[in-house]
């Protein structure tokens, strides 16, 4: 049998038009040889891998055997698939495959996308959890994530990305995100008002319990908490994740040690790699405008490339003021935009740029983009 690795190697990532019914029609196949634990569903633009893991190890804090499902990952496609506060191991993965292939009838297992084929994965590897807190990929409503049952929605800032698969309508985008809600939501703060309007039309029309998150936690509740928090050192952007992730927490019925979980950030959320080194995967303006919130002062050089279908003329435009120079990075992808229209839009900001070759230990870096480009730079930082 074909290693689990082989297997998705074969499939695409997604597919660029959506079924509806596919991934129901497979979930239906393998619903009653299933164990599905408590799921709490995370939706959103950005924030989402954070608000799962604090959540997570909030679970996990309390004894709760706990699973997260989180994507796309760094360096191995173990990342993806978290259980108990470890990543899974390569048995435990290959093992879940075998038994999935023979729960889907052939034809299910080769027509699902790589994301559709790990979210089942992931659903056999947490069979003997209390809780799992999945991961949305893209989307709300149609995405693979959103068959199974649900006992609450947590839903990040929403904003406009992945344009070619949601669009440019923020209105259409949260919507679709919210209809995801099944029964009872929370709603962390949003960047952009109007999104608050679609998440109440929606949560009527549905007719789910749905509150915002500071609904959820008092004043003082918030205040202590991001008092705490950033004693720990926690940037300010990944407080907002913390305190929605404990909104939940409260709502579950739970309390967590907050000291001990604002030491605990999924790893590429503005992570410390070495004294002159920050990485962070965020890829998109929301990002950009988070980061220059907590690096505003401090001056780095950017080491950056992007995908073509990002805003990358607003997001250099946006990290400008903590820039002084970019140091643009080869990544080997199809996706990536050409080195010379990164080059001529950085310039017209009067921003030095040139290709990354090594690391200087008199300048300060912060590694900004997509997972691709953490996952480039951090191989050769190991070389």
């Amino acid at each position: 049998m074909e290693s689990l690795q082989e297997f998705l190697e074969a499939k695409p990532l997604f597919y660029d038009e959506i079924d509806l019914e596919r991934m129901p029609k497979a979930y239906a196949t393998v619903k009653d040889k299933l164990t599905v634990p408590k799921i709490i569903h995370v939706v959103g633009t950005n924030g989402k891998g954070t608000t799962g893991r604090f959540l997570a190890n909030a679970l996990l804090q309390i004894n709760l055997n706990v699973g997260h499902y989180t994507s796309p990952h760094i360096l191995s496609f173990n990342e993806r698939i978290w259980l108990n506060g470890e990543n899974a191991d390569d048995l435990t993965l290959q093992n879940a495959h075998q038994r999935l292939l023979t729960l889907l009838t052939k034809e299910q297992s080769d027509a699902l996308s790589y994301f559709e084929y790990t979210t089942f994965l992931a659903m056999l590897v947490y069979e003997k959890c209390d809780y799992v807190v999945l991961e949305a990929g893209l989307g709300g409503e149609f995405d693979a994530t959103n068959v199974f049952e649900k006992v609450l929605s947590l839903f990040t800032p929403i904003a406009i990305d992945h344009q070619a698969f949601l669009g440019d309508d923020i209105a259409a985008i949260a919507k679709t995100k919210f209809r995801s809600m099944e029964s009872d939501a929370i709603l962390g703060r949003q960047p952009n008002g109007e999104v608050i309007a679609y998440f109440d039309e929606v949560a009527r029309e549905k007719g789910c319990r749905a509150v915002s998150m500071d609904t959820m936690l008092t004043t003082k509740e918030q205040q202590d908490i991001s008092t705490i928090a950033e004693k720990e050192g926690l940037a300010y952007y990944l407080q907002e994740n913390l305190l929605l992730s404990l909104s939940a927490l409260k709502f579950l019925g739970f309390s967590a040690d907050v000291k001990t979980l604002s030491r605990t950030p999924l790893f590429g959320r503005l992570t410390k790699l070495r004294d002159n080194i920050v990485l962070d995967v965020g890829h998109n303006l929301l990002a950009a405008q988070a980061i220059v919130k907590t690096l505003f002062g401090e001056k780095y050089t950017l080491i950056y490339n992007s995908y073509r279908d990002k805003d990358y003329i607003n997001i250099i435009k946006t990290l400008k003021p903590i820039i002084e120079a970019v140091e643009l990075i080869s990544v080997d992808d199809v996706r990536v935009e050409q080195e010379s229209a990164l080059e001529a839009v950085i310039k017209a900001e009067d921003i030095a740029v040139s290709k990354f070759a090594t690391i200087e230990q008199n300048k300060s870096y912060l590694v900004f983009g997509s997972f691709s480009v953490a996952e480039t730079f951090l191989k050769q930082l190991e070389d």
